[in-house]
């Protein structure tokens, strides 16, 4: 049983903080060292200097800082409706719709939240860090379930936009019983969940089992899996076989081929049977071939997107599966809002 309930948003004061564009960002773990201080010099204020500080010392004394001169205020609680316009990497318009909302968090063992790839140790310690440091979710993770959503998109001017996003503050508290009988599924952010769930257990208080989250319906019309494609930097060639279920096409410096895979495998479950030395992914199919073509990898696998509803019953297995297996695009955006433990 999902408990999802309102929460106090702090977010930023655009009178004094400047505009919502030199605030926000990506999430932490796709931003690049060049980007971060790109990004740093947007503004004082930008939240990659909450997500990715020098320190996690000087993230908490910014945050503690922003929220009493009045660049971050709080909200009254409410779960807020989010809408992202946006064009994939197959050059599609397409418009997602969620809800954010604070979930209590809970060890996967119960099954009511359920992960479908691996995660590693390094990344799970620094948040674990930044988490005891500030005592706030800094940025929602992306979450799925079955079913249609709650509510629709509001009829009115957004309370904030920024970057295709939009977001209306939604003060009827009723809403989120939609998920008490609901299964979720982690799309992004399997370290972060799996920190808040150790911070909770070390913690031990009822407002550090809460985590900041984005719930998006997998009925949504806007949502859509694109797929992570593989390169390596050796030759490593697969056996095909007549009528198999996977289905990839490998591209050499010769032409490209497909191949099938046993029945009962995914395409990346398929590929991921060459390991992992001198792998590396791209979402671009383009640049996969390109970087064949030019001597920059020996070959490349380009793979179906996976559906969602193998990801789930995967997951509903309690069995995980390789990493990238899935690319979820638009990333979330983060800086609009924070969630206070």
């Amino acid at each position: 049983m999902a408990v999802v309930k309102p929460f106090r948003a702090l977010r930023y004061d655009e009178a004094v903080a400047g505009p919502l564009e030199t605030l926000v960002a990506p999430p932490y773990d796709v931003i690049s060292p060049e980007q971060r201080e790109e990004l740093r010099t947007r503004s004082p204020y930008n939240v990659v200097r909450l997500t990715l500080p020098d320190s996690e010392d000087e993230a908490a004394r910014d945050l503690e800082k922003w929220r009493t001169t009045g660049v971050l205020v709080e909200e009254p609680p409410a779960v807020w409706a989010l809408e992202q316009d946006y064009v994939g990497p197959d050059g599609v318009e397409r418009r997602r719709f969620g809800l954010v909302a604070s979930l209590e968090v809970e060890p996967y063992e119960t099954g009511t939240v359920l992960p479908h790839e691996r995660t590693h140790r390094g990344p799970k310690e620094g948040r674990l860090r930044l988490l005891r440091a500030t005592r706030v979710q800094l940025e929602p993770i992306f979450l799925l379930y079955d079913g249609a959503a709650p509510i629709e998109r509001p009829d009115r001017e957004p309370d904030l936009e920024v970057e295709g996003a939009k977001l209306w503050r939604i003060d009827d508290p009723s809403i989120v019983g939609a998920f008490d009988e609901k299964q979720l599924l982690i799309a992004d952010g399997h370290h972060r969940y799996e920190t808040a769930v150790a911070f909770h257990e070390e913690d031990g208080t009822p407002a550090s089992a809460q985590m900041l989250v984005v719930l998006v319906s997998t009925s949504d019309p806007g949502l859509e899996i694109f797929p992570t494609h593989r390169l390596f930097a050796e030759p490593k060639h697969l056996q095909s076989e007549t009528n198999g279920g996977a289905e990839v096409t490998e591209v050499t410096p010769d032409g490209s081929r497909v191949v099938h895979g046993p029945e009962g495998i995914l395409d990346v479950q398929f590929v991921d049977t060459l390991g992992h030395d001198g792998i590396s992914y791209t979402a671009d199919a383009d640049e996969a071939e390109r970087r064949v073509r030019d001597g920059e990898a020996a070959v490349a696998y380009l793979l179906r997107p996976t559906r969602i509803e193998d990801v789930f019953a995967y997951a509903r297995r309690g069995e995980v599966l390789p990493q990238k297996t899935t690319y979820f695009f638009p990333k979330l955006i983060s800086g609009l809002l924070f969630h206070p433990l």
